[in-house]
């Protein structure tokens, strides 16, 4: 019997998404985003300009960006007022005193100002947060609204500029490659660019009093030397230095496993406070002063969020529908690097996460959990023992063939289970008895929990 979810990977399949109503329009493209931000610590106050140069892919009459909590003061389009502005919840809708015809460029300049602050939904707050001493963006799913106009959706993917102007003796750390700084007075400037296509959740701003440090440089297995840092508070220092000091390693391993390390360099921002759970960014990773311990639950946790930079950033789902081609590989990830670092097998922690999920409800489908189970443990880890199963099926040689193929056939860009479905069924022909819709049928859409692979 034949496993497998039917339909088409064109854009409009992404969008709208039910995952996210009201996020994200299919009928433009944003190339890039121009973000200069000006942020007052003490009071919580942003403005900002966006400059968004993007092109239609359908006609367009109205332009519709998420934007939340904050209020847009002027807005032009290619450079003129337009015929008609307005917000309502989360919505900033434009309308052009003409039309834009379908495959025109157009460009967009948005002002706005407000108090930042998180939204509140399905997954509790998220995005623009404030720190007892500093600030962070937390994206996922639908957090980037909280401080920039976008189209947001992760199969919106554009190349960035971010320029935030803060208090002086603190430190911005955004993506990508730091470009510029300087100082003035009681103020301070930090540029980024961002060179690879980016979705907005992607996008993060992280400020507070801290020391850059180096962790090492690696080059590995055909990749560019990758830079490997950590943002820290001075107290920390220390305990970040320790805890930190396998992430060079851990890239070294997953640009073996998974192929080159995707960007130039990777940070780790180190927080004053503690926090439920890291975030994930592309180029860096947000974690609090709870998760830098030797444990293994701090390891793993940081080994999952490094392994995003692969399948999460690089490699990004289509349709939040699809979110366990990013959890439930970087919950894989965390396996591989405890059979690397002699800390149990792939196979001894997959036997532990399956007897937890024999334990638990089987009401979830994997491969399309809905808005409320999206972020669901079992997502993680059902997902980490679908790709465990493969491995057992088509052999060690075949399945990593296959995640290195599925990480340069989709750099940059996005992809679906069917996606990488196919492919498997590509690198795995041959391997005896292998169907790759057959295997991943049950883990991904059916509720009862399939056998161990053995």
């Amino acid at each position: 019997m034949m496993h497998t979810r039917p339909g088409k990977t064109s854009k409009d399949e992404a969008l709208p998404d039910p995952y996210t109503p009201g996020h994200g329009q299919a009928g433009y493209a944003v190339a890039h985003y121009d973000l200069e931000l000006d942020i007052r610590l003490a009071s919580n106050r942003l403005s900002g300009r966006a400059r968004l140069r993007s092109t239609a892919r359908d006609r367009l009459e109205t332009i519709v960006l998420s934007l939340a909590g904050l209020r847009a003061t002027k807005v032009q389009v290619n450079g003129a007022k337009p015929a008609k502005t307005s917000q309502r919840a989360d919505e900033l809708r434009i309308t052009p005193s003409a039309p834009i015809a379908k495959g025109q460029d157009f460009h967009l300049e948005i002002r706005y100002e407000g108090t930042p602050e998180p939204v509140d939904g399905l997954w509790g707050e998220v995005g623009w947060e404030e720190l007892s001493d500093g600030v962070l963006v937390s994206g996922q799913p639908v957090g980037a609204p909280t401080w920039f106009p976008c189209n947001d959706h992760p199969s919106q993917k554009s190349t960035f500029r971010i320029t935030a102007t803060s208090d002086a003796g603190y430190r911005v750390v955004s993506n990508g490659l730091l470009v510029g700084h300087r100082r003035k007075a009681s103020r301070e400037t930090w540029a980024y660019e961002v060179h690879e296509p980016m979705a907005p959740y992607l996008a993060t701003l992280v400020i507070g009093r801290y020391q850059f440090l180096e962790l090492g440089r690696v080059r590995a297995h055909g990749s560019p030397a990758v830079g490997v840092f950590a943002a820290v508070p001075p107290a920390l220092r220390g305990a970040a230095l320790t805890g930190l000091r396998d992430q060079p390693r851990m890239v070294e391993l997953f640009s073996e496993l998974f192929g080159p390390y995707p960007f130039r360099d990777y940070t780790v921002v180190v927080t004053d406070d503690p926090l439920e759970i890291p975030l994930e960014a592309q180029t860096l990773s947000i974690v609090g002063r709870n998760h830098i311990t030797r444990s293994w639950e701090s390891q793993r946790l940081l080994a999952h969020e490094l392994a995003h930079q692969w399948f999460g950033n690089s490699v990004t789902a289509r349709r939040w529908e699809d979110i366990w081609l990013h959890e439930g590989f970087a919950c894989y990830a965390e396996w591989l690097w405890s059979e690397h670092s002699g800390q149990g097998t792939a196979a001894a922690r997959a036997a532990d996460a399956w007897r937890l999920l024999s334990g638990q409800k089987e009401d979830i489908l994997v491969g399309a959990p809905g808005p409320e189970l999206m972020f669901d443990d079992r997502v993680y880890k059902r997902g980490a023992l679908a790709l465990h199963a493969v491995r057992r099926a088509v052999g060690d040689d075949r399945f990593f063939r296959a995640l290195v193929a599925f990480c340069s056939e989709r750099r940059h860009g996005n992809a679906t289970t069917a996606d990488f479905t196919e492919l498997l069924g590509r690198v795995g022909a041959g391997a005896r008895g292998f169907r790759a819709e057959d295997l991943l049928g049950p883990w991904l859409y059916e509720r009862a929990l399939p056998p161990l692979p053995r």
